[in-house]
């Protein structure tokens, strides 16, 4: 019955959305309204919009199914979207696609902590999952700043990091089983059982961080940790950017790996501090560290200790331990929240996401400096400092002629600048289709072409999330494809 009143108020003369609004239940199951779908012409990437087909929220994965079924069969492009949270454009519909919203699908469906694992719907919101086994001594590492409204399904798109990747790993390192539908709708499972590493490829390593391009994940199957015994954390002024680069490497060098390393210089400090969570940062300072450690109780001081030691010895101007849990949690609230700041300082801004070795820290960021200057634009530095992870972000006011474009540009020379020193393109933010053309400064032809062609084993037509993660071909693979 349910199903029949969402057909009778459709108004559409679209028959593939009366047709598509039969595949799924309860009100409200598909938007297709222009007003309605202006909230999915975008993601976190804004720049570039565009409204999709329409919208379809599915209940389960025999809905995603059909859904995906009836798509291929009638040469309908669609993707899948979780929270839009990504900073890439990864969900945005290029194609005027139909968008498969994954937020129904938001269960957490089982707990087991003996074999410290959970499953999850990808609509299960990554905070969500610590929340729910905080009480029971457990957590869910991978930590992205927009953990509070990010989707595991989405985190797993994106093979998302976080400020504790440094020492945890990214979510491709917590990921232990996948169920997932592939273009042509068949459903498949890989990690049966909880048991990644079964004999044969690592298909979990190739569908984790694949931008949606190769299927749509509709159940995981995570790993999860033991809270640790003790946690501290330190945070660190320095008066030249220069030392707080070099006292990150210094730190690593020692031996030490902390749980996380987090930098902020002069710009991002002033948003920071202009935001919702100041914390009484100095304004004549250059750069700040947070650095957080953790493990068994015993050891613990020694490393705090260690690490005072070595920022002193980089001309550090004030170094300190947080006295209590509140005072770490404010200092915590205040980074987690660094990207958002930068909307008051700036009309606009640019989030860019790229690594490189921790030893060029006070080289790029020169270069960064001087990108700044040359193209006439703020670039507030946030980032994961102690695996090389920049967030250069470009500040500019899109009501100003050009200013999009150069911030555009400016972000383009930033990434190019990683790449030259060996870095990459991005860390945890994905390429999507703000980087696409990029992919050129760290891969040749040959080898990008070597990655389409695995796209093309799962996602032949090339209906799913066309036009993302990978450049333009030349001609050669134009005319190929055109063969088929």
């Amino acid at each position: 019955m349910v199903t029949k009143m969402v057909q009778i108020n459709l108004k559409t003369k679209d028959i593939h959305i009366s047709n598509l609004a039969k595949l799924v239940s309860g009100p409200n199951a598909i938007l297709y309204k222009d007003e309605d779908l202006l909230a999915y012409d975008c993601d976190g990437f804004t720049i570039k919009r565009h409204l999709p087909r329409a919208v379809i929220f599915p209940k389960d994965t025999h809905e995603v199914s059909q859904i995906v079924k009836y798509c291929a069969k009638h040469n309908l492009p669609f993707l899948a979207r979780g929270a839009g949270t990504g900073l890439s454009g990864g969900a945005i519909p290029l194609n005027n696609e139909v968008i498969i919203s994954l937020v129904r699908m938001k269960r957490l469906l089982e707990i087991d902590l003996e074999n410290r694992r959970a499953v999850v719907e990808p609509g299960f919101v990554n905070l969500k999952l610590t929340n729910s086994i905080s009480d029971k001594g457990y957590y869910y590492a991978p930590d992205p700043s927009s953990q509070y409204a990010c989707t595991i399904g989405g985190n797993v798109a994106e093979n998302a990091g976080g400020a504790h990747c440094l020492k945890y790993g990214v979510t491709t390192n917590h990921i232990l089983g996948l169920e997932v539908v592939l273009p042509n709708g068949d459903i498949i499972e890989i990690g049966k059982n909880g048991i990644p590493d079964a004999p044969g490829y690592d298909l979990l390593g190739l569908l984790t961080g694949s931008e949606g391009t190769l299927g749509i994940v509709t159940k995981i199957t995570v790993r999860i940790l033991k809270n640790p015994e003790a946690k501290q954390t330190v945070l660190a002024y320095f008066d030249k950017i220069d030392d707080g680069s070099k006292a990150v490497s210094d730190i690593i060098s020692s031996g030490i790996v902390p749980a996380a390393l987090e930098m902020m210089d002069k710009t991002a400090i002033e948003g920071v501090e202009a935001a919702a969570f100041p914390v009484g940062h100095p304004k004549d300072i250059e750069a700040v560290l947070l650095i957080e450690v953790d493990g068994i109780t015993a050891g613990i001081n020694d490393q705090i200790n260690l690490i005072l030691d070595v920022c002193q010895k980089r001309n550090v101007r004030e170094v300190k331990a947080a006295r209590d849990e509140a005072e770490r949690g404010r200092w915590w609230a205040n980074r987690k929240t660094g990207f958002g700041a930068m909307g008051a300082i700036s009309p606009d801004y640019l989030v860019q996401d790229g690594v490189i070795p921790r030893s060029k820290l006070p080289e790029v960021l020169a270069k960064i400096n001087q990108i700044s200057e040359e193209n006439g634009l703020r670039i507030a530095n946030i980032f994961h400092a102690g695996d090389g992870n920049l967030h250069p972000l470009v500040l500019f006011d899109s009501r100003i002629p050009g200013e999009t474009e150069k911030a555009i540009q400016a972000g383009s020379e930033c990434l190019k600048a990683c790449a030259d020193v060996g870095g990459s393109i991005t860390g945890e933010h994905g390429v999507g289709i703000e980087k696409k053309e990029e992919m050129r400064f760290v891969f040749h032809d040959h080898e990008i072409q070597a990655q389409t062609d695995i796209r093309d084993v799962f996602n032949p037509d090339y209906l799913l999330n066309a036009g993302k993660l990978f450049p333009a071909p030349g001609r050669c693979a134009e005319v190929k494809r055109e063969l088929k």
